[in-house]
């Protein structure tokens, strides 16, 4: 669904009701506390902190707050349906989650869309606001300065990935956002974090280019 597809389903889908957020709250929830072993960065530690934040910039931003927070929930089902994959491979089970929940197929599929639109490798300067709600969230998640220290390992397990290939990740899809203003899109977020963000990608292009010496790869070698 396109930018402004989506921008004509939010103006005639109704805000989503409390007991259908709680709804997919728990199930999700109880999805991730099955598979915890499988979700060691994007479990309910990452989906709560992102649901609080992406609720926090909506309604900075005027956007939908109730959609937002359930696009939020349900925004990294995928990793539960194929390792290492993108949005889109999680959409019928997103789908089926809300269905489940008794949210109206109108408003299902515009989550669905946000949750597509919000994604890090593919978002652009201007995505529709609840996207940005989104996107500026698990964004900040990334940013964090204790997610390289406390939760990288867990992604690299997670995902099958190398350190390598993470960073080429990290800075392949973060540096054009970044240089071009639109990393954060919420002023207010980019005013309190930007410093956090800058220092994060900064560490990362410098891991890239450890990763060139042979000595940094034969101490990798001998530590793994």
């Amino acid at each position: 669904m396109s930018a402004s597809s989506t921008a004509a389903v939010s103006d005639t889908t109704a805000t989503i009701a409390r007991p259908a957020i709680t709804a997919v709250e728990r199930h999700v929830r109880a999805l991730c506390e099955r598979h915890a072993a499988r979700l060691q960065f994007h479990g309910w530690h990452h989906v709560s902190f992102v649901r609080d934040k992406a609720a926090e910039f909506a309604a900075g931003n005027g956007s939908d707050v109730a959609i937002v927070e359930t696009a939020a929930l349900v925004h990294d089902v995928n990793y539960l349906v194929r390792r290492n994959s993108t949005a889109a491979a999680g959409s019928g089970l997103r789908l089926s989650i809300l269905a489940g929940a008794g949210v109206a197929p109108e408003a299902a599929r515009w989550i669905d869309a946000i949750v597509d639109e919000a994604e890090m490798r593919t978002r652009h300067r201007d995505i529709t606001r609840e996207a940005q709600a989104l996107s500026d969230a698990d964004t900040l998640f990334k940013a964090l300065p204790v997610t390289p220290v406390v939760l990288a390992h867990r992604y690299l397990a997670e995902n099958g990935v190398s350190l390598r290939e993470l960073a080429n990740k990290i800075v392949g899809e973060q540096r054009d956002p970044h240089a071009e203003g639109y990393y954060f899109y919420s002023p207010a977020a980019a005013a309190a974090y930007s410093r956090w963000a800058t220092a994060n990608l900064e560490l990362w292009q410098c891991i890239q280019e450890s990763l060139d010496d042979p000595t940094v790869s034969r101490l990798l070698t001998a530590v793994a």
